[in-house]
């Protein structure tokens, strides 16, 4: 019994003598801080409140965290708020999205979005699947496809191996496509089985010369895959209109470089506009090369800024003929933002998507162009009724890239320019990807694209149309200064070529 005693003391004695030894070595770091605070001349808060002001940093960096979780109502946070991330989240694990005792979006704010219900709802028996369009029908392969809701560029090095792999796995059992992004076409791509829509950026990765000119035979090698539908010339995007794709170094890895036909190691920037391009002259020129090369069809997508541009492209098409027009015109909101971009581009620069999109579609009905060129809109269109109001107004189909990352686990973490995504969506960091189980998320891709196919028909069918592209401008009406809505079309009035009946 006396040596049990003596045998706790020493245990005692010696988790004290540990104690003290922590102790000790916390006080000589922070002298150390102190020391290296009150020295240094970068931080004034540091230099006057040294080893205290650190504290200062490390709240900042918290804080976007807890006011997300604690602080921040269900509406009112940016870019997307808790409530159109849960409706993602649940959609995407195929769980009930009712809710119940009255919405929480205030409907008072200008610009709030309200929808036209019918008195004579369209019943179950009468809906009628969504319509078939072609793409490109002066194309060699033209691309026919019912999808109305797809997954928006996002390139293979901006977002991981399994995030690609998830995307393109569920993109094929939804039956949408898959946009490649500017960093080439990857196996990850293809290995899914989706239909796959290969973005060509400023610096043609995937399908350049040393120099970054175009190199034909790679593209033609791209464009010999079945499930490569469609080139995308990307002019800008909405996260950095006017700015290149930027890939930071540590992102580079080997099988990435490889891909792109880069260096290992080095940041990758693209530059601010195809060197090539210059003029509408040249753009259509780009356009049909693609084409001709490819046999698929081909379009561009843009941020809108100016929109001159435009009357002289489509001049320019009516006097070449329509068979020279794009196929496809991919309208991205100037609020995008999956890429990094400096803040002064992400927060500045490019017209919403609300105010693009009507305006991109009335010119090009406004020459007669509306059969011959399709109208996707992409930009924070996450939920049933942001893309029920894109088709409203006239887009043929929608783009997703943050609704689809989210549904493949994104939390909002903010940190997608770096190589630190908890979620294992934007990190090459093995550890992290762990996390993202493919056959997991590629079940919520499927079923994230699915229900938002169901509930944008649920819209329509409540406002009397059969189809979603049914939807028209007077089936939306747009919340005004004064407090009263008024029909969209009002806002924007239906544009009709001249000559052409309405």
């Amino acid at each position: 019994m006396k040596d049990t005693f003596f045998s706790a003391l020493d245990v005692v004695q010696m988790l004290s003598a540990i104690l003290v030894f922590l102790i000790g070595i916390g006080l000589v770091v922070v002298i150390f801080m102190y020391i290296v605070d009150v020295n240094q001349t970068e931080h004034a808060i540091r230099r006057n409140f040294p080893v205290i002001g650190r504290f200062r940093y490390l709240f900042e960096n918290l804080g976007e965290y807890f006011r997300q979780y604690f602080f921040a109502q269900d509406r009112e946070e940016l870019p997307f708020n808790r409530a159109q991330r849960s409706w993602v989240y649940r959609a995407a694990k195929g769980i009930d999205n009712t809710i119940a005792f009255g919405s929480t979006r205030d409907l008072r704010p200008v610009g709030t979005v309200i929808f036209v219900n019918c008195p004579y709802p369209v019943l179950e028996t009468d809906v009628s699947p969504t319509e078939a369009l072609e793409i490109g029908p002066h194309a060699r392969h033209p691309y026919i496809t019912d999808s109305i809701f797809n997954v928006s560029a996002m390139s293979y090095g901006a977002i991981s191996k399994p995030a690609v792999l998830a995307l393109s796995k569920g993109s094929a059992m939804a039956g949408n496509w898959l946009n490649t992004g500017e960093g080439g076409l990857s196996p990850y791509h293809l290995e899914g089985g989706a239909d796959i829509v290969f973005q060509m950026g400023t610096a043609k990765y995937g399908v350049r010369n040393d120099d970054g000119s175009l190199n034909d035979d790679k593209l033609r090698e791209v464009a010999a895959h079945d499930q490569v539908k469609m080139i995308e010339l990307k002019l800008s995007q909405g996260a950095k209109p006017g700015k290149g794709g930027i890939l930071p170094a540590e992102k580079v890895t080997e099988a990435i470089a490889s891909i792109r036909g880069i260096k290992v190691g080095e940041a990758s920037i693209s530059p601010n506009r195809h060197p090539e391009i210059d003029s509408a002259e040249d753009l259509l020129n780009m356009i049909n090369h693609i084409r001709e090369v490819s046999g698929k069809p081909v379009g561009f997508k843009t941020v809108i800024g100016a929109y001159g541009w435009l009357e002289e492209l489509f001049d320019l098409v009516l006097e070449r003929g329509v068979e020279s027009a794009p196929d496809f015109i991919t309208v991205d909101s100037g609020d995008g933002g999956t890429g990094a971009a400096p803040m002064s581009l992400m927060d500045c620069v490019g017209l919403p998507i609300k105010e693009s999109l009507p305006l991109v579609v009335d010119i090009i009905n406004r020459y007669g162009l509306d059969e011959r060129i399709h109208v996707i809109a992409s930009g924070k269109l996450i939920t049933p009724a942001e893309a029920a109001w894109a088709l409203c107004v006239g887009a043929d189909f929608i783009n997703s890239a943050r609704g689809f990352m989210f549904a493949l686990g994104c939390i909002q973490a903010l940190q997608c320019n770096k190589n630190t995504c908890p979620t294992g969506v934007t990190t090459h960091d093995k550890r992290l990807q762990r996390g993202l189980v493919v056959a997991d998320k590629a079940e919520r891709v499927c079923q994230y694209s699915l229900n938002m196919r169901k509930e944008i028909g649920i819209i329509a069918h409540s406002c009397g149309v059969p189809e979603p592209r049914g939807l028209k401008r007077f089936h939306c009406r747009v919340v005004q200064a004064d407090g009263r809505s008024v029909p969209l079309n009002e806002m924007y009035p239906d544009v009709i070529a001249p000559g052409k009946a309405a």
